[in-house]
């Protein structure tokens, strides 16, 4: 895929490498003469574009139109939304995601119809909240403009998919198990792939049929 990163302090930067490693293709855009010549410099396979992500002739710089993914991550919330709109509706862009900056601000990237406004505030509220209350199911991101929950559930000693093949399990329709935390160990789960006590399944489905996945999952609501 061809990606264009509005933003390249840290989160920009890093999102943009560890993409370039996913073998895809990445533009970075800042304003900062200053950084992106010194990125120019380190970052041979990655196109750096010095200047403001909310002008269209910017966005033409970094070819856009070419894009199958355009990611906001910069610092200001109101940038964020104009650089997503701006790609969505100038160039055509499917997909947009953007960071949000302060939670207050998340009314606006829905108005703005941003793709994946992506509010890590919460999302680290929330896995402070769960590890202090203990609770075994947790929200961990809601994507597609709401409609697709990603949770994570601990399977406890009664659950009634402990000790099962996934074969064996009837979950929701429009739902799926993504992975198994178990111990240091990540487990991509098939067929034959059987859930144990204590394993912390991380499942995705639509918003509604996520209260029925969780009730199959731990036996509970």
């Amino acid at each position: 895929m061809y990606i264009v990163i509005a933003g390249a302090g840290r989160l920009g930067l890093i999102l943009g490498k560890k993409l370039k490693e996913g073998k895809h293709q990445v533009c970075l855009i800042d304003k900062s003469e200053t950084l992106c010549n010194k990125l120019a410099g380190e970052l041979q396979d990655i196109l750096i574009i010095r200047g403001d992500a909310t002008y269209p002739d910017i966005l033409q710089q970094a070819k856009i139109e070419k894009a199958n993914v355009c990611v906001s991550a910069t610092s200001n919330d109101e940038d964020n939304t104009i650089v997503c709109y701006l790609a969505k509706e100038l160039f055509g862009v499917k997909r947009t995601v953007a960071r949000v900056n302060d939670p207050k601000h998340i009314p606006l990237y829905k108005y703005m119809e941003v793709d994946n406004p992506v509010d890590s505030t919460s999302i680290i509220a929330r896995v402070v909240e769960e590890e202090a209350s203990f609770t075994d199911v947790m929200s961990l991101l809601s994507i597609k403009k709401g409609r697709l929950s990603i949770v994570r559930v601990d399977i406890p000693q009664a659950s009634p998919v402990a000790n099962k093949a996934l074969k064996d399990i009837s979950l929701p329709h429009n739902s799926v198990l993504v992975s198994i935390l178990r111990g240091p160990d990540i487990i991509i789960p098939y067929g034959s792939t059987v859930i144990l006590p204590g394993d912390e399944v991380i499942a995705a489905a639509l918003i509604d049929v996520e209260k029925e996945l969780v009730k199959a999952l731990i036996g509970k609501i």
